[in-house]
């Protein structure tokens, strides 16, 4: 492959993340089985927390297996390119980003939690694992998605020092955290004035 290749070969990748992370897989699920805008209903947030409190469980699983996959698969798709660790960080990065600000949503998007740890999942898959007992633990504790989901972003960079991953594993983990706060800011605010909503053990309940 020339290096001119390679440059197409990488634009390719990122540019297809950030497409693919930019569907917005809460918005299509919610209308599909539901029929609803899930942005006209609970927070507003196309995420799994708010599909979860409009449209039940079903759609929930639904919304987080795609949400994941948008992170997963470019990293995947890299892999099988054998294309270097930096290329599958900014493309797990651009999925990110298409999630956040969907160019479909002209900007707006959701919160970014599945798809950063379906990018964990593809380049350090035992780290996603505990991170994702974190966030089953303090879920199930506490009934708070928003801190659930913060602490679990939170332990991706300390696993991966713990694990003994290179430099650019936890310097990643790190971005991931900056931008989990970053988009939870709200919530946080929230959390500290005891306002935010909590996921209900029932189908349909209230929560962020």
């Amino acid at each position: 492959m020339t290096s001119f290749e390679g440059d197409l070969v990488r634009l390719g990748l990122w540019t297809g993340s950030y497409l693919l992370g930019s569907m917005p897989s809460g918005l299509i699920v919610a209308r599909a089985t539901r029929g609803v805008d899930i942005r006209r209903h609970g927070s507003g947030n196309i995420g799994t927390a708010n599909v979860y409190r409009v449209a039940g469980r079903g759609p929930a699983a639904l919304t987080l297996l795609g949400d994941a996959l948008k992170g997963l698969l470019p990293v995947l798709v890299g892999h099988a390119l054998g294309l270097p660790l930096w290329v599958l960080l900014v493309a797990g990065a651009a999925a990110i980003a298409g999630h956040n600000w969907s160019v479909f949503l002209r900007g707006r998007g959701g919160k970014g939690i599945a798809t950063s740890i379906g990018v964990v999942v593809g380049i350090a898959p035992l780290v996603a694992l505990f991170a994702g007992l974190i966030w089953a633990i303090v879920i199930a504790a506490s009934r708070y998605a928003s801190l659930a989901s913060l602490l679990m972003m939170a332990s991706v960079p300390a696993l991966l020092v713990l694990l003994g991953y290179a430099d650019p594993y936890w310097v990643f983990g790190l971005a991931l955290v900056g931008v989990a706060i970053y988009r939870h800011r709200a919530n946080i605010g929230r959390l500290v004035g005891g306002t935010e909503l909590k996921i209900s053990t029932g189908l349909g309940g209230r929560g962020d």
